[in-house]
């Protein structure tokens, strides 16, 4: 692949408190404003404390999903004072930091999340972007002490329904497991040290450095399980014991995924898949057990910024 020349990013959003209950990145966003980090180097930052609703309730969210709601559909529709908050509050954040997919829109942002699934830290993120693929290889190379992954949900940027997809290039930090209300310092530093790497390669790619190109592994969302239920719609089993806490290891078929109230083990039957965000918390009320995913390999080129 031939080096490619990309303009540079000088603008950089850092958002946490999308779900008022995942406390990291708020924590993260209100230690930087303590600080006055608005810029470093070359890169200006803007932090923002994204559903501070939620956040003072304690709540995911107050009456919608806000992480749900960033869709090119759901961004242009009427609001009035009876719409839900979080809709109202999605198009509030698109007029600040983007809108999105506009020249206006800030060059990078990073939506700061919390799993209580045990999936170490991961990236997540839409299109198979260079610049994203790069700050994952550079994050990954750096930090040895914690999984790094990458998560891609192939879906087109108009439908894309999280924060990130605001900004020209985006992703998300999904980190756990930590319970909802609860602060880790462990997960905490896992997260400060991968915005900090972020940071230092963006001054870095803007001062000129050219970054070679190379390969990685991420996880292509392909389905979601949910969990076995009754004819009233409640669920009758539990996640088994040999499938959780093991997010990203493969699943095959005759693997047990269930364990029933009454004891009974049921066993998975599909093609070899990774499993991820395994029995998380949040993921009840979507009717959702577990996602699966196939891993594959992505090819990035060189890069280096685009001089005037």
């Amino acid at each position: 692949m031939e080096r490619a020349a990309v303009p540079p990013l000088s603008s950089v959003a850092i958002c946490g408190g999308t779900h008022g209950n995942e406390l990291t990145g708020v924590y993260i966003v209100k230690e930087m404003q303590k600080q006055k980090t608005d810029k470093v180097g070359s890169v200006s930052i803007t932090t923002v404390v994204t559903n501070p609703r939620a956040l003072d309730a304690g709540t995911r969210y107050t009456e919608m999903d806000l992480n749900r709601c960033f869709t090119d559909v759901l961004l242009s529709s009427p609001v009035t004072e009876s719409s839900p908050y979080e809709l109202r509050r999605a198009q509030e954040l698109n007029a600040q930091l983007g809108p999105k997919g506009s020249a206006e829109a800030v060059d990078l942002l990073i939506d700061l999340h919390n799993t209580t699934a045990n999936m170490g830290l991961c990236l997540i993120f839409y299109s198979i972007d260079w610049i994203t693929l790069h700050i994952y290889k550079h994050i990954q190379n750096k930090m040895s002490s914690v999984p790094v992954r990458a998560i891609q949900l192939d879906i087109p940027i108009s439908d894309a329904y999280s924060l990130e997809s605001v900004g020209k290039h985006g992703f998300a930090i999904e980190v756990g497991p930590q319970p909802n209300g609860v602060l880790r310092a462990d997960i905490f530093n896992m997260v400060k040290e991968a915005v900090d790497l972020t940071l230092a390669w963006l001054q870095e790619f803007n001062s000129g450095r050219s970054y070679e190109g190379g390969t990685v592994e991420a996880y292509t969302f392909v389905r979601s399980v949910d969990y076995p239920r009754d004819s009233a719609g409640k669920i009758t089993a539990a996640i088994h014991q040999d499938l959780q806490d093991n997010d990203f290891k493969l699943l095959r078929s005759g693997d047990p995924i269930f364990q029933t109230f009454s004891g009974e083990t049921l066993k998975y039957d599909g093609e070899d898949l990774y499993p991820f965000f395994v029995n998380e918390c949040a993921y009840y009320e979507k009717k959702i057990a577990f996602h699966l995913a196939q891993r594959k390999t992505f090819s990035f080129p060189s890069i280096r910024v685009k001089k005037d």
